[in-house]
């Protein structure tokens, strides 16, 4: 369950607070794999941001009893200091991971990232920093993915790797989606909410959300 209460979110700007949302109160069903839409500035990604627990509500809360994941895909709470492997067993510590040592393991392999495993990620291209964040994220199991355009990780062997990763996931946890791909969106999701002067519609059947979006 994904519960928000009385949520506001704004930001304050010279003609005064510009209002996203204004005391919303919306359930998230849960057991779907959920597309997010919506036009520009319609909130997408300022929700997405709140679930993730990235930004918070003016007033109001996000309740759950799910473990979401940090947005996947972005190299979020990632230190340039410390080297893949010491942000890798930091990370599995904080999200309470009993083998950080198989943990740190399954995210080596699967980063691709070789030697620069053990460099600073200061050294990583720009590449390489969301490719840790991916293989961080994958290797914990979560109850949900909170997936902020997944084509944009790494090169397309890397893209491929990590489409299969997550449709693997789909058997145990579930997705939330943003992305302006509608055909990675109906690869990934089932179902559909959006997002529309500061109103949220959710679509049990994806394709009824999708036209409802196109018709805005």
């Amino acid at each position: 369950m994904i519960k928000l209460e009385n949520l506001t979110k704004f930001y304050p700007s010279k003609l005064g607070n510009q209002y996203i949302f204004k005391r919303i109160n919306f359930e998230i069903p849960s057991g779907h794999n959920l597309a997010i839409l919506g036009s520009n500035g319609a909130g997408k990604s300022t929700l997405f941001r709140l679930l993730a627990g990235s930004e918070y509500p003016n007033e109001g809360r996000v309740i759950t009893d799910l473990n979401l994941s940090w947005p996947v895909a972005l190299a979020t709470g990632i230190h340039p200091q410390m080297t893949g492997r010491e942000n890798t067993r930091f990370i599995g510590m904080i999200n309470g991971v009993v083998d950080l040592d198989d943990y740190v393991e399954k995210v080596q392999e699967f980063s691709d990232l070789g030697k620069r495993f053990d460099l600073p990620v200061k050294t990583y291209s720009s590449g390489m920093r969301p490719r840790l964040a991916f293989a961080c994220s994958i290797a914990i199991d979560f109850d949900v993915y909170l997936i902020d355009e997944v084509t944009s990780v790494g090169d397309a062997k890397f893209r491929a790797k990590a489409k299969r990763a997550l449709l693997a996931k789909r058997h145990s946890s579930n997705v939330i989606m943003v992305s302006h791909n509608m055909g990675e969106l109906r690869q990934f999701c089932d179902s559909a909410l959006v997002l529309h002067k500061g109103q949220m519609t959710f679509y049990q059947d994806l394709e009824r959300g999708i036209a409802h979006y196109k018709a805005l």
